[in-house]
Order: structure tokens, then C-alpha cells, then sequence
């Protein structure tokens, strides 16, 4: 069976997550669940979920400072890790290697055992920090996805928006899904 590790953040698209975490379930693919404290209060602002609802999305959730969580150890075995979104201060940790928090304890396992780790950044403008830690964390080995969804596809909705992200973050997990329209379909 597979299993997924999804964080979700302290920066703006919350919604991101959530979503990807609603396709995961109805594909009845397993998740755990990292919400930062900030998440939680993004989640408050941005939605209409309570961080509560949103932890029942997840077949398993944990605390940010849990560190007996079975995804802080290599040994348990994931299929990846998606962080969306992912603030910059998470991408600075991620990509410096600092793992002060179950949630850049997870990004970190994945990389050193060589799983799929996606960051779905959400920041603009970048600055150069930011472009530098992007750069890092990519020759680590993590995929980087900046929230930035395409529009060939005549999006109509904001959910048309968000799931063009979170189909392209399954796209790079090798999950199987027909959530967006994919360049040339359609016509």
C-alpha cells in the first residue's frame, strides 16, 4: 500500500493541501499529516475548514514537534512527501538541512533515503535567498513546484487553479489522476 507524507506550511494556499490530501483519500491512498502552528492559523483565515477537519483528512496526523512520529525514521517506509505549500522558511530548512520540526524531519528522511519530496513553494517576489534555497534543496534532490498554475486550459474556478497544482504534484509521485487537462487535451 501506498503511504504519503503531506505537510502543510505557514504560508498562504493552505488550500493546496487540502485538496491534495481530499484526492489522496478518494483514492484510498494512505496519508500522514504534518500541520505547522502557522498552517493552523492560515487554515482559520483562508478557509472555510477548521485544523481540525483538515486532520481528519489524513489517515494519520501528528504534532510538528513529534519526533517519535514513524515518518521521522528512514526505516519507515513512505512512497514521498508533498509540503504544500511550503513558506520559505520551511524551504530554508529543508534546503539547509535543519530539521528543528517533525515536518522538516520528514523532507529531510525522504532525501537522505532518496524518496520524492515536492515543495510547492508559494512565495513572490522571490528573493535571492529564497532562489538560492530553491537551488539547494533541488540538488538535494527535491522536486520544486512553485504554485504557479498554468492557464491554457481556460481554468474557470478557483478549484479549476488549485487542482492544476495538485494533479502536477501527483504527476511527479507517479499517482495516476485526471484532475486537470493536461497541454493538448481538449482540443
Amino acid at each position: 500500500m501506498v503511504e504519503i507524507t503531506v505537510g502543510i506550511s505557514g504560508a498562504s494556499g493552505v488550500r493546496y493541501g487540502i485538496r491534495l490530501l481530499e484526492i489522496l483519500a478518494e483514492k484510498g491512498i494512505k496519508t500522514h499529516l504534518i500541520l505547522t502552528d502557522v498552517a493552523n492559523q492560515i487554515i482559520k483565515l483562508e478557509t472555510d475548514y477548521t485544523p481540525s477537519a483538515v486532520l481528519k483528512l489524513a489517515t494519520w496526523n501528528y504534532s510538528s514537534k513529534d519526533f517519535s512520529a514513524p515518518i521521522a525514521s528512514g526505516s519507515y517506509k513512505i512512497a514521498g512527501m508533498v509540503i504544500a505549500p511550503c513558506s520559505m522558511k520551511t524551504l530554508g530548512a529543508v534546503a539547509n538541512g535543519i530539521s528543528d520540526n517533525l515536518l522538516t524531519r520528514a523532507a529531510e528522511v525522504c532525501l537522505k533515503e532518496e524518496r520524492k519530496l515536492i515543495l510547492m513553494t508559494r512565495e513572490t517576489p522571490l528573493s535571492l535567498t529564497h532562489l538560492e534555497n530553491m537551488l539547494q534543496a533541488k540538488k538535494a534532490g527535491a522536486s520544486i513546484l512553485p504554485a504557479c498554475p498554468g492557464f491554457y486550459s481556460k481554468p474557470k474556478t478557483l478549484e479549476d487553479l488549485i487542482d492544476i497544482m495538485v494533479g502536477r504534484a501527483l504527476d511527479i509521485l507517479g499517482i495516476e489522476n485526471c484532475i486537470y487537462q493536461r497541454w493538448g487535451e481538449g482540443k
